[in-house]
């Protein structure tokens, strides 16, 4: 069944493009702690889980000391929890600088050392490093609201498309340097990635993938919504619908693109993601080559508990595909 309809958020690039901004720099303090993890195809170690209050990394296992680090959107503040105390940084008017040292202090109480980058990335024209970001930058509670909201409905999109996939995919969260909400389904297939391009977009391309997330846009883009693309790009996107009324293919971006506006008017943006989702994989499989038996039943863990598996592989990719609960035998 649907889940009941709350109100949109309606997220304005204008309004929300401060903290935007402001956000982004400060989860990339804790985010450069993923840096430190084994690499995971996809950049999958990288990623910044959406919770109930905000954006918290993984944990980290270091020599002497094990921790998190919690963002939390809706109580402006930063937190770190670790097996040796917890402190909280507070998030309110000020400059990364500030911030920034106030969570080394922090950090350093917990017997955690700093992280092993000063250098922010991925925002056009910023400080190069935490240190030297000096911009006086407002918190705007209500801001950071909204970006929660939206953070956590396209993540309940996102999770339930992933789940029947039965390659490689890293968890669903946010990518802490572009500040975006990625899915991404990986095939063994090796590719060989742009050489013009930073490393770290080569080594996130040395095997064929299918994106699906979220961003808030940005200056030359400035509308929210979910994307997606296919890597490498097949030929014949064009013209294809998206599963989803308003979905287009943008051919000077690379990508297909789902206006938030337009995923609000749906009747269940929770399955209207997931279909835009299942569109894109489609043409994966139809015009790129993938194959066509990576999706397993989408359904719940009730029902996979009582089934038996010889049901189960006779009703894969049958007619109840697509839908969260299939009728219980």
């Amino acid at each position: 069944m649907s889940e009941p309809r709350h109100t949109w958020p309606t997220l304005v690039h204008e309004e929300l493009a401060s903290m935007v901004g402001y956000v982004n720099r400060v989860v990339q303090v804790a985010g450069k702690y993923t840096l430190d993890e084994p690499f995971e195809a996809g950049w999958g170690n990288v990623v910044l889980d959406v919770t109930p209050r905000g954006l918290r990394t993984p944990t980290f296992r270091r020599r002497g000391v094990t921790f998190t680090v919690h963002c939390r959107l809706l109580d402006s503040d930063v937190v770190i929890e670790a097996d040796t105390g917890s402190r909280t940084v507070p998030l309110s008017t000020g400059s990364v600088a500030t911030f920034y040292a106030a969570f080394l202090d922090a950090a350093a109480e917990l017997g955690i050392d700093r992280p092993r980058s000063l250098l922010i990335c991925e925002i056009p024209d910023c400080a190069p490093t935490f240190e030297a970001d000096h911009v006086e930058r407002s918190w705007d509670p209500g801001a950071a609201r909204l970006m929660w909201e939206a953070l956590n409905l396209a993540a309940g999109g996102l999770e339930t498309w992933q789940a029947p996939f039965r390659g490689h995919r890293p968890r669903v969260g946010v990518m802490w340097g572009g500040f975006d909400l990625s899915a991404t389904r990986h095939r063994v297939q090796p590719t060989e990635p742009p050489p013009d391009r930073p490393m770290f977009m080569q080594n996130a391309q040395l095997a064929a993938y299918v994106a699906v997330g979220f961003s808030f846009g940005d200056a030359t883009s400035p509308s929210a919504g979910m994307y997606a693309y296919i890597w490498p790009q097949p030929d014949g996107l064009e013209g294809r619908s998206w599963g989803v009324d308003g979905a287009v293919w943008n051919a000077d971006a690379g990508l297909v693109l789902l206006p938030w506006d337009r995923l609000g008017e749906t009747a269940d943006p929770r399955q209207a993601i997931v279909a835009f989702g299942d569109a894109v994989h489609d043409a994966a499989v139809e015009l790129g080559g993938w194959p066509s038996g990576l999706i397993g039943p989408r359904v719940d863990g009730w029902y996979m508990s009582r089934t038996p598996p010889e049901v189960v592989r006779a009703q894969h990719h049958s007619a109840w595909r697509g839908t969260a609960n299939p009728p219980p035998r």
